[in-house]
């Protein structure tokens, strides 16, 4: 969140979504309370630091790392908030004063604070613990909501691979000391992984699809989702085809791992240093890439998700409930758990980042890795684009490689301009775009003469087409693909 975002939300005062909460020096005890009620309901965003009316009270400088720490720690804690809920507050600076911002996704969960149940309305906060048709409702939306809650009554401990569900208790147990999964049964793990459940309307428990997911065996998991399937599959040479594949149709934590030894075969991990410590690119990218892949998708739509990786960059697609539409930034974007479940054992083995810093780190990265911001599309497909340093996917040749007997000036010039035109062409893979957007998406401080020409070139080459075909200068132009600009971009033509 930006700092002009926090103060429009601060000027439009609270609501069913916004909380203010003055912490000068310490939390109050109904700030959890507020946690749990966004949790059960659309989610919200809490702002510590100011009064109710909105004016900037701030945060101790003295207090705010022991703030921070007692909020993260109480959030991890089920004795306080069941089932917890790993979250961390943005620090932001408005006004001179300090104030944390925590963005709280709706839940799939029911969640109880103190062991009472708090759900959300304009007015604030309200305990429903005692009104069992207010409890009813609540967790009859969740059950409709998010698939994978749906319960599965007649799927068995030993329908379950033992051996996975010892592999996330050991990890764990690596983790952190005291981990509360660490010393469980199996039953019992399941359970306070709320992937064994109980129907409040129907009376029915038993495995839930995020458990059978995560842990059944493989004719377990294609039993209760027959279409379950990931395909990695790698097209540098042969672009009708591919040179490689993986047709991955198994549980969620195998998926994770053949789609890593996949990345790691045809995918190189360009030298990289972290202050003083080289750290891994790809393996910091692509954690947060494949782990997108599995836990945010829809798995009763039937669209295969797929992982595909091209000579200069690779793309993911799968089926998604989406929470809104259009390009997410960082800066700007409210995260949103498709499957809070699931997602949650994948933090736990340390897959994935808490809810909102992966996509941050992602963009951190990404341009280190492959000269750009990566491409995240919020629809009713979510797509990913990921552009490759020069010696990705291993076989593929440089540029400079193909074009050596021509001279050196001549080929730079012409290959910065192809680069610029494929760069371009990628950009716009996700939907139009204005010219100042192309700009942002393409890492320029503006748009620059070089950008105008490129535009000029793919417009008369008919790889791109206006929006607004009849007003070429009109201030809400933007750019897209042609069914032609499409066809190359998949080809990865090298001549370009």
């Amino acid at each position: 969140m930006t700092p002009e975002h926090l103060a429009r939300l601060l000027r439009d005062g609270e609501g069913l979504t916004v909380e203010f909460k003055r912490a000068r020096e310490a939390l109050n005890r109904d700030v959890y309370e507020t946690i749990c009620a966004f949790l059960n309901q659309r989610g919200g965003t809490l702002v510590l630091g100011a009064a109710d009316d909105g004016r900037v009270t701030g945060i101790a400088p003295e207090a705010v790392a022991q703030i921070r720490k007692d909020l993260v720690n109480t959030l991890y804690n089920e004795q306080k908030i069941n089932p917890p809920m790993q979250l961390v507050p943005e620090q932001l600076e408005l006004d001179g004063q300090i104030l944390l911002v925590l963005s709280v996704p709706e839940s799939s969960q029911v969640h109880s604070c103190n062991n009472r149940v708090f759900s959300r309305n304009e007015d604030g906060d309200f305990d429903i613990t005692g009104h069992s048709q207010l409890l009813g409702e609540l967790y009859l939306r969740k059950q409709l909501s998010y698939s994978e809650n749906r319960i599965f009554p007649f799927i068995h401990l030993d329908d379950l691979r033992s051996d996975l569900i010892e592999r996330v208790r050991h990890n764990v147990r690596l983790q952190r000391s005291g981990h509360p999964w660490a010393e469980l049964g199996d039953l019992e793990l399941l359970k306070s992984a709320r992937l064994y459940q109980r129907d409040y309307q129907t009376g029915a428990e038993g495995i839930s699809m995020a458990g059978a997911l995560l842990f059944g065996r493989d004719e377990v998991v294609l039993g209760v989702v027959p279409h379950h399937r990931t395909d990695a599959i790698l097209r540098v040479n042969d672009l009708d085809r591919y040179d490689d594949r993986d047709d991955i149709r198994t549980n969620l934590l195998e998926s994770y791992e053949r789609l890593m030894a996949f990345i790691s075969k045809h995918v190189a991990d360009p030298f990289y240093l972290e202050g003083n410590q080289r750290v891994s690119l790809r393996e910091r990218i692509f954690r947060e890439v494949v782990a997108n892949l599995l836990i945010h998708r829809e798995y009763l739509n039937p669209f295969p998700a797929k992982l595909i990786i091209q000579r200069d960059r690779v793309t993911t697609e799968n089926s998604n409930n989406p929470h809104g539409m259009g390009l997410l930034r960082p800066d700007d974007f409210a995260p949103s758990p498709k499957n809070p479940a699931i997602a949650r054992v994948f933090r736990e083995m340390q897959w994935a980042e808490e809810l909102g810093s992966g996509v941050r780190n992602l963009f951190k990265y990404a341009r280190a890795f492959g000269g750009q911001d990566p491409i995240l599309s919020e629809e009713p497909i979510f797509r990913v684009t990921l552009m490759l340093p020069q010696y990705a996917a291993g076989s593929a040749p440089q540029r400079g490689a193909e074009s050596g007997a021509e001279s050196g000036a001549e080929s730079g010039a012409e290959s910065g301009a192809e680069s610029q035109e494929q760069r371009l062409l990628a950009v716009l893979s996700a939907g139009p775009l204005s010219k100042a957007e192309l700009a942002s998406r393409l890492g320029l401080p503006a748009v620059s003469g070089a950008l105008n020409r490129t535009v000029r070139r793919l417009l008369a080459a008919a790889l791109i087409e206006y929006t607004l075909p009849d007003k070429p200068n009109s201030r809400l132009q933007h750019y897209r693909l042609t069914p032609a600009g499409q066809a190359r971009l998949n080809q990865q033509d090298p001549t370009l």
